[in-house]
C-alpha cells in the first residue's frame, strides 16, 4: 500500500522544486548569455537594456576564425556580389571583405584551441594513469610512512598555483621548457596528480581484495590481476577522476598566461585578447568562449553515468 503524504510533505516538495529551479536558472543564465551573445550582431552585444530577441547570425564565428581589419573604403558592387554570404555579412558589420581569389588567413584561435586539446588530454591521461598506479600501491601494500607520504602528496594542492608561478617560470626558462606543450603537460600533470591519487585510492579501497586473491590462486600475476580485475572494477572511479582532471587542465589560466606566448598558448589566455578592430568585439569573445565550453560539456555528458555512480564512492561492497 502506498504511503499517504501529508500536506507538510507536499508543501516541502514543492518548495524544494522551486529552489532547484531557481538555482538552475542562476547557474544557466551566464551560459545562455554567452551563447546568445555569440550569435548576436556586434551592434546588439552591448545594448541597454539588453536585446533578448534578435536575428541570429554566424558573423562572430567567421571573424573568430579569420584575420580581419577594419573596413577603410567601400567595395565595388561586383566584388560584393561575387563574395560568399559570410563575407557579405562581415562587410555589412564594418570589417574588410575578402575579394574572390584571396586566401583567407586563419586567426590564431584554431591553433590555441588545438593546444588546449593536446595539453588537457595528455595531462589527464598521465595524471589518471600515474594516480591509479600510485593509489593501487597505497591501497594494496603496506608502505612505510604511508600517512606522511599521502599528506605530502596532498600538500601540493594547498597553495594556489600562481604562488609558484614565478619560480616555475625561472626554472622553465633555464631548461628551455617555456612556451612548449611538454612544459604545460608536466605542470598540469603534477598539479592534478595529488587529486588523482587521493580520489582513486578511495575507489580502489572499495574493491574487495578477495577478487585479486582468487585471481592469484588461479595463476594470474599481480600485474595481470591489476589489469584484468582491478581496472574494470575501478572504471567508474577512473572516469570520474578523468572528468575532474580534464576540467582543471582545460580551464587553467595563470600558468597558460605566464608560461606560454605563441607556440603552446592555450585558449583561456587567448580569448580575452580578441579586442577586435577599434572597440572590443564582445561577440567574437563570446563565440570563442562558447566553442571553448563544448569539449568539456561533451566529455562530461559522455561520462555522466560513471560520474554519477562515482559520487557514491561505494558501488562495490564485500
Amino acid at each position: 500500500m502506498a504511503a499517504v503524504r501529508t500536506s507538510g510533505e507536499i508543501a516541502f516538495n514543492r518548495i524544494a522544486i522551486v529552489a532547484v529551479l531557481v538555482v538552475m536558472v542562476i547557474f544557466l543564465a551566464p551560459i545562455y548569455w554567452i551563447a546568445s551573445t555569440a550569435f548576436k550582431p556586434r551592434a546588439l552585444a552591448t545594448t541597454v537594456p539588453p536585446t533578448v530577441l534578435f536575428q541570429p547570425e554566424l558573423t562572430p564565428f567567421v571573424k573568430l576564425f579569420t584575420k580581419r581589419v577594419q573596413q577603410t573604403k567601400p567595395v565595388d558592387p561586383e566584388t560584393y556580389a561575387a563574395a560568399p554570404w559570410w563575407e557579405k555579412a562581415v562587410y555589412d558589420g564594418g570589417e574588410r571583405i575578402l575579394k574572390v581569389g584571396d586566401s583567407p588567413q586563419l586567426s590564431p584561435y584554431p591553433d590555441r584551441f588545438a593546444n588546449s586539446l593536446i595539453i588537457a588530454i595528455s595531462s589527464t591521461l598521465f595524471a589518471v594513469g600515474m594516480g591509479t598506479l600510485t593509489a593501487y600501491g597505497f591501497s594494496r601494500f603496506k608502505v612505510k610512512g604511508e600517512a606522511d607520504l599521502l599528506f605530502f602528496i596532498l600538500s601540493t594542492r594547498m597553495l594556489p598555483p600562481v604562488v609558484v608561478a614565478i619560480p616555475m617560470y625561472l626554472m622553465y626558462r633555464a631548461v628551455g621548457l617555456n612556451d612548449t606543450h611538454i612544459g604545460l603537460i608536466i605542470l598540469y600533470t603534477a598539479f592534478n596528480l595529488s587529486f588523482s591519487v587521493w580520489l582513486m585510492k578511495g575507489f580502489i579501497d572499495e574493491i574487495p581484495k578477495e577478487y585479486e586473491e582468487a585471481a592469484l590462486v588461479d595463476g594470474y600475476t599481480r600485474m595481470q590481476a591489476f589489469f584484468k580485475i582491478v581496472l574494470p572494477e575501478a572504471a567508474t572511479g577512473i572516469a570520474a577522476t578523468a572528468v575532474f582532471c580534464f576540467i582543471t587542465a582545460w580551464n587553467e589560466y595563470a600558468f597558460a598566461l605566464i608560461m606560454t606566448n605563441r607556440r603552446a598558448q592555450t585558449a583561456p589566455p587567448f580569448i580575452p585578447s580578441q579586442v577586435g578592430s577599434g572597440l572590443t568585439d564582445w561577440t567574437v569573445i563570446a563565440a570563442g568562449t562558447f566553442l571553448f565550453l563544448l569539449p568539456v560539456a561533451i566529455f562530461t555528458f559522455l561520462l555522466r553515468n560513471h560520474l554519477l555512480r562515482g559520487m557514491s564512492f561505494g558501488a562495490i561492497r564485500k
